[in-house]
């Protein structure tokens, strides 16, 4: 369906920053998207078996919109462990070498689509963060916190090699997440807020697909 009729629909409602793709939009997009890429999801879960043996899914606990937790669904791309930082970087040892193809391509966020099917997040917002770095009494959070999280945004876009980006600090990993490259995603989602349509949603998702597409290529 053309966006230009779907962002039609919304625009008689009230505006404020937190509009983007309406609900029944998203979930369509999510169900056709999600019956077309079963079949993949299927061969690539035998192979996460053959050359890795754990569970063919990754699931971790998010923060979702107003603080609510929620489980995010991947595709696994590292060997099964309890231990080891929730950052990631690219240098990772427990990245498996199937898993690196599937993190490069993004074909490991596939099973995310059943998280945006059940409402639990959007296909555009700020991505979804561990309870572990998420401040719920901070009014920046509270603020991006305010809308569904999504599977991309502007600020993803911007810094799709965060992962290498991590991997050439010499220091403390984590610390460097929390004290320098959170806070600017944060007022990038802000930024990205403010400024949000629903045609500008669509433009994202574009890129979004404009970007792997070319990355997969590589």
């Amino acid at each position: 369906m053309h966006a230009e009729l779907i962002c039609e629909e919304t625009s008689v409602a009230a505006r404020d920053f937190h509009n983007g793709i309406p609900r029944w939009a998203e979930a369509l997009i999510a169900f056709v998207a999600l019956v077309v890429a079963l079949p993949f999801i299927a061969l690539l879960g035998l192979a996460i078996v053959l050359f890795s043996p754990g569970p063919i899914l990754f699931r971790q606990r998010r923060v979702g919109q107003h603080g609510r937790l929620f489980d995010l669904y991947k595709l696994r791309t590292m060997k099964p462990s309890d231990d080891g930082p929730q950052i990631t970087s690219s240098s990772d040892e427990r990245i498996t070498h199937l898993g690196r193809f599937l993190r490069r391509t993004k074909l490991d966020e596939l099973p995310t689509l059943w998280n945006v099917l059940r409402g639990q997040m959007a296909l555009v917002g700020p991505r979804p963060e561990v309870p572990r770095y998420v401040k719920l009494e901070d009014p920046i959070w509270q603020a991006v916190l305010a809308v569904r999280p999504g599977i991309t945004d502007p600020v993803t876009l911007r810094r799709r090699n965060e992962e290498e980006l991590l991997a050439g600090i010499m220091t403390d990993t984590e610390r460097y997440y929390i004290n320098e490259l959170q806070p600017l995603k944060l007022r990038g989602y802000l930024a990205y807020l403010e400024a949000r349509t629903c045609r500008s949603d669509f433009k994202v998702l574009g890129q979004t697909i404009v970007e792997i597409a070319i990355g997969s290529g590589r």
